[in-house]
């Protein structure tokens, strides 16, 4: 187990749960929290710059940085490595840091094990049809893809009982209220605490993960 000086901040999410949006929104209003690059071996998506969304590297690279034990955590979503550099996150959290970590829930349990103080949280969308169009509205999808995304976030979903805290991605502006509330440690986060939301939402809930 790690001993760690910053605050080490977990965030998880479906595939169109709004996660990216709301981690850029957070972080633009606390600057003193960042974000930790992942380094992906999938292609650049419109707009995506090299080294500030993320690191693009092919599986050749990846697979060098794989066996020099230089990741956190790695996973294999929709067809592409994703990766957490171990170093940057170690350093960053040395000297004080605040740091959030985008990541699935298989990384998110990895993280967790070796970081038992960091705080995971899972971001829903609000139903299951507001998930299909939202990615129908990214238009970065075909409908097979878009299918294959909607049964992996069903699947993703149904392990949110092991995260701290769940926010509703239902109002925007909501949402990232919600989710200073955690980073700030407010007191009335305890309201978005998994068990209370598990309990408050349950009919969603249940809905999101058949």
């Amino acid at each position: 187990m790690e001993s760690i000086k910053g605050n080490l901040f977990i965030i998880t999410a479906a595939s169109g749960a709004g996660k990216t949006s709301l981690v850029k929104a957070l972080v633009n209003d606390k600057p003193n929290i960042k974000v930790s690059i992942s380094f992906t071996t999938r292609n650049p998506r419109v707009g995506e710059v090299d080294g500030k969304d993320y690191f693009f590297l092919d599986e050749v690279n990846f697979e060098k940085m794989v066996e020099n034990n230089e990741f956190l955590e790695m996973a294999k979503c929709h067809g592409s490595l994703y990766g957490t550099s171990k170093l940057t996150v170690k350093e960053a959290l040395d000297k004080g840091e605040d740091i959030i970590l985008e990541i699935d829930y298989q990384g998110a349990f990895k993280v967790k094990k070796l970081f038992p103080d960091s705080i995971s949280i899972f971001i829903i969308p609000p139903s299951i049809r507001a998930l299909e169009d939202r990615l129908h509205n990214r238009g970065q999808d075909s409908e097979k893809d878009i299918k294959l995304r909607v049964a992996a976030a069903r699947n993703e979903m149904s392990h949110l009982d092991k995260f701290d805290y769940v926010t509703i991605n239902d109002n925007f502006e909501k949402a990232l209220f919600e989710l200073k509330k955690i980073v700030n440690f407010n007191p009335e986060a305890l309201k978005l605490k998994t068990e209370n939301q598990i309990l408050n939402h349950k009919y969603l809930i249940d809905e999101l993960k058949k």
